[in-house]
């Protein structure tokens, strides 16, 4: 009889253990695309700006709808080539959003975030800069952690949207049009999504 015993130990043991950890603080589930979550720019001296924030609605496809909303209180305004920018400035930068202006699926995957990183492009310049170099592109190309999405930068030219492409529900930004761009360089270093 005391190899009954020895189980009930062992197994009693093993619920206790699986209970202690699921307890733990930060033992919660893994990250979603669900829900709403904060849309932060982590700049090259580690300080957080909050942008706004990106709700995300699960659909029957398994595919995820997103909405991205700015909060423009947390921005300036900026008249650029003829056209009004929404931008936050520091490190001698202006970073300025660029809204993807055509229309698409607005739809991610667990394993497919492009077209949410095209709603976050964005354009930097110098403050005594007049116009918009619209070759001076940012990308910010998504990778899933635990605790959320983060974006590193890529260079683009952004004249590659001045007119709709040939085909809207495919991304423009392919990453052969894409180039990285090394850590520190850019003043918004990271965008986070938590």
């Amino acid at each position: 009889m005391p190899k009954p015993a020895r189980l009930t130990t062992l197994t009693a043991f093993a619920l206790l253990t699986t209970a202690s950890v699921c307890a733990l603080p930060g033992a919660a589930s893994a990250w979603e695309l669900q829900g709403t979550k904060a849309l932060v720019a982590i700049t090259r001296d580690q300080q957080r700006l909050p942008l706004g924030t990106v709700e995300f609605t699960p659909r029957p496809d398994g595919k995820v709808a997103f909405a991205v909303h700015m909060d423009h209180a947390k921005f300036t305004d900026h008249f650029l080539s003829m056209k009004e920018f929404k931008c936050v400035e520091g490190g001698n930068e202006v970073s300025c959003h660029v809204p993807y202006p055509y229309p698409n699926p607005g739809t991610v995957t667990p394993t497919d975030l492009t077209w949410l990183e095209h709603h976050l492009l964005f354009l930097f310049k110098l403050p005594k800069e007049f116009g918009a170099k619209l070759w001076n592109g940012l990308y910010y190309q998504l990778e899933r952690t635990d605790k959320g999405l983060v974006g590193r930068p890529q260079s683009i030219d952004l004249n590659r949207i001045s007119a709709p492409p040939a085909q809207t529900d495919k991304p423009p930004y392919r990453p052969a049009l894409r180039d990285d761009v090394a850590a520190g360089v850019r003043w918004i270093d990271r965008i986070a999504i938590e």
